[in-house]
């Protein structure tokens, strides 16, 4: 009768475990409540109107708007609730400024926190959005960046020995004006270019990707967490998340409208938008 009591006792304490996860506690945001990282890629925005870090900061329980600048260049948030996995069910959306013909993807990556420290130091997991494993899909990719004698065009190199440059008017600063050297690397995940038509150079077009991705949908990108992946492209069984971290997918300069950048509005938990 007592190891009934006993394993009675455990199962309990379990179910309160799991139910932490399930019920965020009232008053919990809907929204991100703290901006932990911003480092952009160079971009026409940076340094100015909605590429600060205060932009970044902006987003912080509520709406607002920060360009990440070209491929690479990220945010990382945090929820003030673990944002728990629904099973067949969405769980996040991420509110962008995509218009029908013009989008400018961002590859999302989620973190639960395991060490439970209230810091994003722990494991990074990939959404994986349509574009996985397509030509010009490629994980573990960089590309470093390097500031010029004065403003204007930044050259950049990758990887994979492949070098470019982004242009911008002489007069702007698009480098990140806190980041001290002539150079800065980033990493993460490039996305295929496929879907850019620049047939019209004054009207290019960007085609949105399928989903899973930020800044790629008109109205929101809604993102499953039970499409997390590992280093390896394994699938990951997340319980739910804490921190959340956005970065431009797709290297590419779209001539008189500049670089491709994800912005993004706000970030929030589905399960507690109204």
């Amino acid at each position: 009768m007592k190891f009934r009591n006993y394993l009675f006792l455990i199962s309990v304490m379990v179910l309160a475990a799991c139910k932490k996860d399930k019920d965020p506690a009232p008053g919990s945001n809907p929204y991100v409540s703290k901006m932990f990282e911003y480092m952009p890629a160079p971009g026409q925005f940076i340094n100015r109107n909605f590429g600060t870090l205060a932009d970044a900061k902006g987003l912080e329980g509520k709406e607002g708007l920060v360009s990440l600048g070209a491929w690479g260049g990220y945010v990382v948030f945090g929820f003030d609730h673990t944002v728990v996995n629904n099973a067949g069910k969405d769980d996040i959306i991420i509110y962008n400024n995509a218009q029908f013909n013009f989008s400018e993807p961002g590859v999302v990556w989620v973190m639960r926190d395991e060490n439970g420290n209230g810091q994003p130091d722990d494991t990074w997991f990939e959404i994986k959005g349509s574009e996985y494993g397509k030509p010009g899909y490629v994980r573990n990719y960089q590309v470093t960046y390097t500031k010029p004698a004065a403003g204007g065009s930044i050259s950049w190199t990758d990887n994979a020995g492949n070098t470019g440059t982004l242009s911008f008017p002489a007069a702007m600063q698009a480098f990140p004006a806190w980041v001290t050297g002539s150079q800065y690397t980033l990493k993460g995940t490039l996305l295929p270019s496929t879907g850019i038509d620049y047939s019209n150079p004054l009207l290019v077009t960007v085609a949105p990707f399928n989903g899973g991705y930020a800044d790629n949908t008109v109205g929101g990108d809604r993102i499953d967490l039970t499409n997390a992946i590992d280093k390896d492209g394994r699938s990951v069984v997340l319980q739910g998340i804490d921190f959340i971290k956005i970065q431009t997918g797709i290297q590419a300069n779209l001539g008189t409208l500049g670089e491709l950048s994800t912005e993004v509005v706000a970030v929030a938990d589905l399960s507690l938008v109204k």
